[in-house]
């Protein structure tokens, strides 16, 4: 058995390991946690002795195969909870992230079992991002953000990339969820903004920072 905290950790730990290809620094970890590094440090050293992360001071984090077990499940969990609130509950994609963060500490597999059965095994959660399976599976959406799409083409919002309340929000206001189908108009050349038509007719200017955070796949695939 784990406590929340060392889960929190693990799921931290996780994400950011996917990020780089070297290991995590303690800094990277506190500012993700947002805590101290020498409460990073502390709890570091409780991780490595169980065998979740190997940890070597000044060296960095690396997350074991017992320990991203773990991450996986939290995060399988977590996802799982975002779905169950935005198409159950109602809530928006925006208010969820929150409210999973307490129910994936949820212990029993059971609930998490039929959770899934009664949500229909979804691949991916409200904001795009794939649901592992019962094994840790992750199944990669192909991608690409809509920064990179090209003029006169359709494509299908998939997720984002940016999770931020702020940003979903916004996305929220402007209709663009995923699902949505829109088509680029213009692509400026000073500053790669974009004038988008959203599937009922209704056109959209975006700024490059937004279309990077966009991730689509081509229409009809």
């Amino acid at each position: 058995m784990h406590t929340e905290t060392e889960e929190n950790y693990l799921k931290a730990i996780y994400h950011l390991s996917a990020k780089r290809a070297e290991p995590v620094n303690t800094s990277s970890i506190a500012g993700s946690l947002s805590t101290t590094s020498a409460s990073v440090t502390d709890m570091l050293k409780k991780l490595a002795e169980k065998n979740l992360i190997e940890y070597e001071r000044y060296r960095g984090v690396r997350i074991t195969r017992k320990g991203e077990k773990i991450a996986i499940n939290i995060v399988r969990k977590h996802r799982l909870w975002e779905v169950f609130l935005t198409q159950t509950l109602k809530f928006r994609w925006d208010e969820v992230h929150s409210m999973a963060e307490e129910l994936e500490h949820v212990s029993s597999d059971e609930l998490i079992k039929r959770l899934e059965e009664y949500l229909g095994f979804p691949r991916f959660d409200p904001h795009g991002d794939p649901i592992p399976d019962l094994t840790g599976k992750i199944s990669a959406p192909s991608s690409l953000c809509l920064a990179s799409g090209e003029c006169e083409k359709r494509y299908t919002l998939t997720g984002v990339n940016d999770h931020s309340v702020s940003f979903l929000q916004y996305l929220e206001r402007t209709g663009l969820k995923p699902g949505i189908t829109v088509r680029i108009l213009e692509i400026q050349e000073y500053d790669h903004s974009m004038l988008i038509e959203l599937k009922n007719k209704i056109k959209l200017s975006i700024s490059n920072d937004v279309a990077k955070n966009i991730l689509v796949k081509n229409y009809g695939e």
